[in-house]
């Protein structure tokens, strides 16, 4: 999942505003500590409260980038939690009833997957496209 940032050089240092999230921007002194902070003000943007029924809105993949307009990847795994619960609130579902339908015990065992520390198993992958089909591992961790 690749995001665009409008880089602005303004005196010594640069800035970047994310076009597609209002209000993830970060600055730094060089283009390389730029770099790393755009990654790390998105992740912390992507990474919402799982109790939250706010979402993120998705990439936009008209949007090229340029000179000054650079794609940044969502961590990988912060991504893949971030699309399990777009999918789930997208479609109205409880965290509940998802844990019900993928066979789950209890719904701690659902709630790692919307925790970006999971590491989830292909039977599991295979579970979730079937209760998500427009659901894409390719496009959350950026292929």
């Amino acid at each position: 999942m690749k995001y665009h940032f409008k880089i602005h050089k303004e005196g010594k240092g640069f800035w970047a505003e994310c076009i597609e999230l209002s209000g993830c921007f970060t600055e730094a002194d060089s283009i390389e500590e730029l770099r790393e902070n755009m990654q790390e003000a998105l992740n912390l943007y992507i990474e919402e409260p799982t109790d939250s029924k706010k979402l993120a809105t998705l990439p936009d993949d008209s949007i090229s980038p340029s000179r000054s307009i650079v794609e940044v990847q969502v961590d990988p795994s912060i991504a893949f939690s971030f699309m399990v619960r777009y999918n789930r609130i997208q479609q109205g579902l409880t965290q509940q009833e998802v844990a019900h339908k993928l066979g789950f015990e209890n719904i701690y065992s659902y709630q790692r997957l919307e925790n970006k520390k999971c590491n989830p198993t292909l039977k599991i992958l295979s579970q979730i496209k079937k209760i998500f089909p427009n659901f894409s591992v390719d496009f959350a961790i950026g292929c």
